[in-house]
């Protein structure tokens, strides 16, 4: 039975996120009331718009992933576990017999959340339950137990729904995505991080001073101060660093420039086929629940990477990552797979930081060396898993992923379930941070 159970869901999520999401939009905003050839043009639109999006970071990740690959080769760099990117991760995810069982379990969860105002966001974002799933299959092999894994993907995503309301008014002022939470777990974790950093930099003199953002750089750079000039700048130089030819550091300069334009053109496509869905979902909530206001759609971190600092930081911590490879003792990764997905954790810290660039790109070094060493000490776990599932692996040695292999989140729910004494014992220290930040960022936070 759970055999069967798991072929279905592998074959519906084979689809992927682009044809998925729209099938979703469409069912719901007929549920919701919306006319049908409204909710087939804003369904299709979607579609279309996350295609886009995919579009471009394909662009991004072959162009980056080739100058990465060739950095590493120029620079000498050999370490034992390679970075094979999260997409391995994900379809281990869904291979893995927790799988099942986790996207019903996270749909009866958010229902019952919305249901008991314990959260705001509508996840619709199914793709993305494999976060939940992963961590449960991280757990399930660590521990053998499979209630544990079913327990702690549950609780994932509990946390990760109330994380997404948290920062959900923030996304919608800063990113100007409107209507929008982002339960993606690989990023949203990073948010506390963010304004933890962020507050640590407030009292350091000469630090909170330090002020960089899109809108600034163009006032006082004009042209050269502009998205895609600031791409077209960084990947000239990473070509540079490269050892590539005048043709090769160009092609790459150009391509950086185009993705530093085109994206955020990309992620308004996108929001243009959700205002029909976000406005039904308005009048539905006012009819049938007139106490409850500003109910948010869960989409995925993919559509925050349009934010002009976001990818500007990114693309400022890819050498950086390499360099923390080499030099951090202990560190077993090669950060190759990942090292251009790098702006999914940073968006989070972007947003806390309100768009500064310097201050996210201080904060994030720090991020790069956690996700460094926590992807190279789950690389055993994520590689007997992959084999005792019989998943086609491209090494005969371990391997990891520095964006999801190296999220801190899923490495510390191991522990807790391992038994571990220090990760018992952050229990409530984390949960008191965390609960003292939400209280800042109310109080301080200019936020409608």
């Amino acid at each position: 039975m759970a055999d069967k159970l798991l072929e279905i869901v592998q074959y519906i999520l084979g689809f992927g996120p682009t044809v998925m999401l729209p099938v979703v939009i469409f069912l719901m905003a007929i549920c919701l009331g919306v006319k049908v050839g409204r909710a087939i043009r804003s369904s299709l639109t979607i579609g279309m718009g996350f295609v886009g999006i995919f579009v471009i970071f394909d662009l991004l990740g072959t162009s980056l992933g080739s100058a990465t690959t060739d950095l590493v080769e120029h620079a000498g760099i050999h370490l034992p576990v390679i970075d094979l990117g999260w997409p391995p991760l994900a379809a281990i995810a869904w291979a893995s017999p927790i799988a099942p069982f986790v996207i019903p379990m996270t749909i009866i969860i958010n229902i019952v959340m919305l249901t008991l105002n314990w959260t705001k966001t509508v996840d619709i974002d199914l793709w993305n339950f494999w976060h939940f799933t992963f961590v449960g299959a991280l757990v399930y092999s660590s521990t053998g137990s499979f209630m544990y894994g079913l327990i702690i993907a549950g609780v994932t995503a509990v946390i990760t729904f109330v994380l997404a309301d948290w920062c959900a008014p923030m996304i919608q002022k800063y990113f100007e995505l409107p209507g929008i939470s982002l339960p993606t777990l690989s990023s949203v974790i990073f948010f506390p991080i963010g304004v933890l950093g962020n507050l640590i930099l407030n009292k350091i003199p000469g630090l909170q001073k330090l002020h960089a953002d899109p809108e600034t750089i163009q006032k006082r750079f004009g042209i050269f101060g502009e998205p895609m000039m600031i791409g077209f700048v960084i990947g000239a130089t990473i070509g540079i660093a490269a050892g590539y030819d005048i043709k090769g550091i160009l092609n790459l300069a150009i391509n950086l420039g185009a993705v530093m334009l085109i994206m955020p053109r990309m992620v308004k496509l996108l929001m243009e086929g959700l205002l029909p869905l976000s406005d039904a979902v308005k009048q539905f909530l006012n009819k049938k629940f007139p106490n409850r206001k500003n109910l948010y759609i869960g989409l995925d971190i993919a559509v925050a990477v349009g934010h002009p600092s976001v990818l500007s930081t990114a693309l400022l911590l890819i050498p950086v990552g390499l360099i923390l490879s080499i030099v951090l003792p202990g560190n077993r990764l090669l950060p190759l797979g990942d090292l251009t997905n790098i702006w999914v954790p940073i968006s989070m810290v972007v947003l806390a930081c309100r768009g500064n660039i310097v201050r996210s790109f201080i904060i994030g070094i720090p991020c790069l060396i956690v996700n460094l060493y926590v992807a190279s000490s789950v690389a055993p776990i994520i590689t007997n898993i992959a084999r005792s599932i019989n998943f086609p692996v491209k090494t005969d040695g371990e391997f990891s992923s520095l964006l999801d292999g190296g999220n801190p989140y899923r490495f510390w729910a191991v522990k807790v379930f391992e038994g571990n004494y220090i990760a018992l014992a952050l229990i409530p220290i984390i949960f008191i941070t965390c609960f003292l930040l939400y209280r800042h960022t109310k109080k301080t936070w200019d936020i409608t």
